[in-house]
């Protein structure tokens, strides 16, 4: 039954199914051959998702909406710049700032990406800094979100796995700040080599 499963699955691979409707596709031909009732598919499926953690990503993501709609992102931003903008390869540092504080209100890296990095890498071309390097450190410093609290994949992990999310929460804060300052460091070395301007203080 498991070469069955698995044959099926690849057969609708190869054929250009999605991944998704080939995995369900899949499963359903392993309970038509298998003595199990129909009645168990309905409520695995209830089961999996009858977990009270997962009602947390709905409004993760509505939060990070939210942000970009109300203008907070941009004020992220501001806030960054002015703290870092001072400083040699300033709007890098702000980049990884507001990554950072960003990061940790949505939960997610693809948010964090769109949202700063649709502001941030115009305005570093603007300055004077490198298309590769403006990209760079916006993909770079947008994967610190996740790890970061709050967490969508520590959330999932958590509800999937039976470990606490209060513990994964605080084993994540730390390390997310380390990748963070260590960022900011390697951005000054950069910038201080390639010469990238400073923004004049507020």
């Amino acid at each position: 039954m498991t070469i069955l499963l698995f044959l099926v699955f690849l057969v609708l691979l190869i054929v250009g199914v999605p991944i998704a409707f080939a995995l369900g596709l899949a499963s359903f031909v392993y309970l038509l051959f298998s003595d199990l009732p129909f009645i168990v598919i309905p409520q695995k499926m209830y089961a999996g998702l009858d977990v009270f953690v997962l009602l947390s990503i709905p409004g993760f993501i509505l939060a990070g909406n939210l942000m970009n709609a109300s203008g907070i992102t941009n004020r992220i931003i501001q806030l960054c710049n002015a703290l870092f903008g001072h400083i040699r390869g300033g709007l890098g540092l702000a980049n990884v700032g507001a990554s950072m504080l960003f990061g940790g209100i949505s939960g997610t890296a693809i948010a964090d990406t769109a949202s700063i990095g649709s502001v941030m890498i115009p305005a570093m071309e603007k300055e004077g800094y490198d298309t590769d390097f403006s990209c760079a450190v916006t993909a770079t410093s947008s994967t610190i979100g996740p790890i970061i609290p709050p967490s969508i994949p520590m959330i999932i992990y958590a509800a999937f796995g039976g470990v606490s999310v209060g513990k994964l929460f605080l084993a994540g804060a730390v390390p997310g700040f380390l990748m963070g300052i260590s960022l900011m460091v390697m951005i000054y070395i950069v910038s201080i080599r390639r010469k990238y301007p400073r923004l004049c203080r507020p």
